[in-house]
């Protein structure tokens, strides 16, 4: 039988987890429910036990340090990351298990966006953010996926293996996203009815700072991921600069045969070369990316291939390693 894990990240959620784990433990029985307390203050483990959730504390501040360790310490065909705030709704966890154990999905995105998110937030700003983070991710990385910072999603093994976990916050779902889209892992999104937060519940996530975080992320991520694209723009920033300052000094030049600017004619230079440093720059780092690509095409052929031994041969699995059964 295929083994399901659904990972719960809290901190300080003790007026929904319980309510949480149960609601997905009736959506799937067979599953093993993790919720990774997160140094809360309150009740949340004590409940989240109490709910028959195996319970595990991550003392790294911020969500994208418990999902390293939950993808590192957790062992399954199947991995269901939901919110222990309640948003999410347990109905739609069967399908997305379902998309990703029969092959249909790396990752399936519990689409908010194409669903009730925009009527059910209440929180200033964040439609906006959402959008604009869409937009830009879409268009910077040729990508088409609706919603990019859904907390709601299912993983194959092998995407959760390779994926490497950089983020330390919130902006780890932006990360997700882009890996997936630029790793070509096979996307698929469902949409889900999202709902509010209940009364007296409140939201980690910081507006403005955690904003700011996301978009940080999605040009650090370019700048890796195309970096041809991100240096040629910067060469060609500069090189325009270059020609506006040289224009007026070769003018001159041209009409009296002096330059009496002389330093204008320094400051263009040095952007001329910062123009051509910045080119061939790009030229380099696309090079180490594409072959970076090569060797993970190659490691991902690798884990599937062992991936299907263990299937046949359950005993290499328990050789493996110490990981959470």
């Amino acid at each position: 039988m295929k083994k399901v894990a659904v990972l719960i990240p809290c901190y300080n959620e003790e007026k929904t987890v319980e309510k949480v784990v149960a609601d997905y433990r009736r959506a799937l029985p067979q599953a093993d429910i993790y919720v990774y307390d997160n140094n809360s203050t309150d009740r949340t483990a004590e409940l989240a036990r109490k709910a028959g959730a195996i319970v595990r504390r991550e003392y790294r501040q911020g969500k994208g340090n418990v999902i390293r360790s939950m993808f590192r310490q957790i062992d399954a065909d199947c991995y269901l990351m939901t919110d222990g705030d309640d948003t999410y709704p347990a109905e739609n966890a069967p399908e997305m298990v379902r998309m990703v154990l029969e092959g249909e999905a790396d990752m399936v995105n519990g689409d908010r966006l194409s669903s009730t998110y925009f009527t059910e937030n209440k929180r200033p700003f964040h439609n906006t953010g959402n959008r604009v983070v869409r937009g830009l991710i879409n268009r910077l990385f040729g990508a088409q996926v609706r919603d990019i910072m859904t907390g709601y999603r299912a993983f194959s093994r092998s995407f959760v293996k390779t994926f490497p976990v950089l983020s330390h916050g919130f902006e780890i779902e932006t990360e997700m996203t882009i890996h997936a889209v630029d790793k070509n892992f096979l996307i698929r999104e469902l949409p889900v009815e999202y709902r509010d937060r209940p009364q007296g519940s409140v939201s980690k996530l910081n507006t403005y700072s955690d904003g700011a975080k996301v978009l940080c992320t999605i040009f650090r991520l370019y700048k890796d991921y195309r970096p041809f694209a991100f240096f040629g723009a910067c060469a060609l920033v500069f090189l325009l600069l270059a020609l506006l300052l040289f224009l007026p000094v070769g003018i001159d030049y041209l009409r009296s045969g002096l330059v009496p600017r002389f330093p204008t004619l320094i400051v263009s230079v040095t952007l001329a070369l910062c123009a051509l440093l910045s080119f061939v720059a790009g030229v380099i780092l696309d090079v180490l990316v594409k072959k970076h690509r090569q060797l993970f095409e190659l490691m991902l052929t690798l884990f599937e291939e062992g991936t299907r031994r263990e299937e046949t041969d359950p005993s290499a699995r328990d050789e493996a390693g110490p990981v959470d059964r």
